[in-house]
């Protein structure tokens, strides 16, 4: 299984960057699509979730600025991100839990990371 993720970048504050993240390999079904972010100096934190029920849940900083949205049909899942603010600078990595053919326990899987830079 494989999380590919897509489309950081550097843009202006207030600017708007919308990234993707597909799942690819042996997968039954997805529990749960997230992004987490790393900002320099800190631990990685959750940004946004999204369930397979399309529930959703959004960190309080960027509440009313990200929006998660996921293709089931796909195995992918969105961050658009608009109002961006230089405290957004991180890098951005996917991550899923979802259940592979064969086993019945839930593994939990990351992208590789993308970076979003926010100039001021």
């Amino acid at each position: 299984v494989q999380l590919q993720a897509s489309g950081g970048g550097l843009v202006q504050a207030g600017g708007s960057l919308r990234l993707s993240c597909a799942a690819s390999g042996n997968i039954v079904s997805i529990d749960r699509m997230a992004w987490y972010r790393q900002r320099p100096g800190n631990q990685r934190e959750l940004v946004a979730m999204v369930t397979n029920g399309g529930g959703t849940n959004y960190a309080d900083p960027v509440k009313g600025r990200f929006t998660i949205s996921s293709d089931n049909t796909k195995n992918t899942v969105f961050l658009q991100m608009d109002s961006l603010k230089p405290e957004d600078t991180a890098v951005y990595y996917c991550n899923s839990r979802l259940r592979r053919r064969g086993f019945t326990m839930v593994f939990e899987y990351w992208g590789q990371g993308t970076l979003v830079t926010v100039s001021s």
